[in-house]
């Protein structure tokens, strides 16, 4: 069953009881991986950006 995480109530849902999807993040598989959703994502961006300023630099 997918998971989501709510960015306005910063709770998981449940894909059977999603609230409006503009205010998920998600899916996930697992609940464990939907509440580390914002920390996924700040890593994410973090490497992204490391990525982006290395290509600049050749």
């Amino acid at each position: 069953m997918p998971y989501w995480y709510n960015v306005s109530t910063e709770q998981v849902e449940e894909d059977s009881n999603t609230s409006r999807k503009d205010n998920l993040m998600g899916p996930y598989a697992t609940h464990d991986e939907a509440a580390r959703a914002l920390q996924t994502a700040a890593e994410k961006t973090r490497r992204w950006d490391e990525e982006t300023a290395a290509e600049q630099d050749d």
